[in-house]
């Protein structure tokens, strides 16, 4: 391995992890599960006293964590929003866990917080920051102390820690990754598609062979949401017989149908993890599942399929680094873009077919907007996987969106960046009229 391949395959392990529950409320819940650690590490608490209703806990927010985590399901409750999300942090949470921190869930613990919730233990504000991705969680007990957590910039970042007010050491990173690394942002990496593309195809196989935990995760969820009743059944019923006349039974209704079952299960609380991708469970989704689908249909070889992945998940990556962890522009445009280029790869595409599909998509459903995660999520991941495919196979006819059209560029890195821009400064009045759509409903 290349002191760059090593470089890379860093990046993707930061990037491309397990999430239990939408990362949102996730990161509301570590936030709050490392506070009360404090408490429990550094003051004489009473055994047990996490289960009790006893302390309070008081949450700021971001706007955009607010909006994501208003409508969302929380794993195993039957609930939505970030209030039981923060009480399950409190009496079940792991900080160790990183995004898995409700890993240990259980009926007492989710008793225990429902009534946490409903006793109005839990307070959740919007927080007085510019970042778009922040969390303050300040956990209050009768005995007079207080404790703190801070995330910031990423769902599983810990940037501060205090107690009784006074700041303590930086605290180690929840999913264990050295400080170098995490102070590196995606952008610093320096990626382009050309070198993305190389690195996926040429890169020793079993380097990249954990990507395939991918499918593993993934894949599972798809199932549970074609089986079960979860949210608005959106994979369920595109493979139901008596619509077929309507979605047809082809590889694009098999790839919609798992991509958006998936994202079913998660935005409804199923107990299953998801492998995210950037931060986000249904871009992880949204990413993986068509280049999946296309593996289980046509037949591909575990090396095969790892690239694709790789490349998949890298072009998601990539693109994100120019638009921040959280947006107005929905997540499923951005990993379905990666998914169109795992679709080109697997179809035997080179580069300029990969950028030819990047291209189509950018140019096709760069307006969808995000108005928080929920249920109807899955609808939008539908909706993404079938232009991913629609853009695949027209990269694969040698046709691409002229470079004279809106905001594409003839540089596939400038057409990248335009995206960028548009995503975290052209919609930052968007973000915050949906928010406010939102929260006055």
């Amino acid at each position: 391995m290349t002191a760059r391949e090593a470089e890379i395959i860093e990046l993707i392990r930061k990037e491309v992890k397990p999430a239990l529950g939408c990362t949102e409320p996730i990161a509301v819940a570590l936030a709050v599960a490392k506070a009360m650690e404090i408490l429990d590490e550094r003051c004489p608490m009473e055994k047990g006293w996490r289960m009790t209703d006893g302390y309070a806990l008081k949450i700021e927010v971001s706007g955009n964590i607010l909006k994501n985590g208003m409508g969302v399901g929380i794993p195993g409750t039957g609930m939505v929003g970030l209030h039981i999300a923060a009480a399950l942090g409190a009496v079940c949470g792991k900080s160790s866990y990183g995004l898995e921190v409700l890993h240990d869930l259980s009926d007492s613990a989710i008793e225990q917080s429902k009534k946490l919730v409903e006793k109005e233990k839990v307070a959740i504000s919007l927080a007085d920051t510019t970042r778009k991705l922040y969390i303050k969680a300040k956990v209050e007990t009768p005995c007079g102390h207080t404790s703190c957590a801070i995330v910031q910039d990423d769902h599983d970042n810990i940037v501060e820690t205090l107690l009784d007010g006074e700041r303590l050491d930086s605290p180690a990173k929840s999913a264990g990754q050295e400080e170098s690394m995490e102070s590196k942002t995606t952008l610093d990496y320096k990626l382009t598609v050309k070198e993305i593309l190389e690195f996926a195809r040429n890169v020793a196989f079993e380097d990249i062979s954990f990507i395939l935990e991918s499918r593993t995760l993934n894949l599972a969820l798809a199932n549970e949401g074609l089986t079960g009743r979860y949210g608005l059944r959106v994979g369920h019923s595109i493979r139901l017989e008596y619509n077929r006349e309507v979605f047809g039974d082809d590889f694009l209704s098999y790839a919609m149908s798992l991509t958006a079952a998936a994202s079913d299960a998660r935005m409804a609380g199923c107990t299953l993890a998801a492998m995210s991708n950037s931060g986000s469970g249904n871009q992880g989704i949204t990413v993986t599942m068509p280049v999946i689908a296309y593996s289980l249909k046509y037949g591909t070889s575990d090396e095969q399929l790892a690239r694709a992945l790789v490349l998949s998940h890298l072009i998601a990556i990539h693109i994100k680094g120019y638009l921040g962890k959280l947006s107005a522009l929905c997540g499923c445009v951005i990993a379905s873009t990666g998914s169109a280029c795992g679709l080109v790869y697997l179809r035997g595409g080179d580069y300029e077919q990969v950028c030819a599909a990047i291209k189509n998509m950018i140019g096709n459903i760069t307006g969808m907007v995000c108005d928080g995660a929920k249920e109807g999520c899955a609808m939008k991941v539908a909706s993404g996987v079938s232009s991913a495919l629609q853009s695949a196979v027209l990269a694969r006819e040698g046709i691409c969106i002229s470079e004279h059209d809106g905001i594409i560029e003839k540089d596939i890195e400038k057409t990248i960046m335009n995206l960028g821009r548009i995503g975290s400064v052209g919609m930052q009045h968007t973000d915050s009229m949906i928010l406010d759509i939102m929260v006055c409903k």
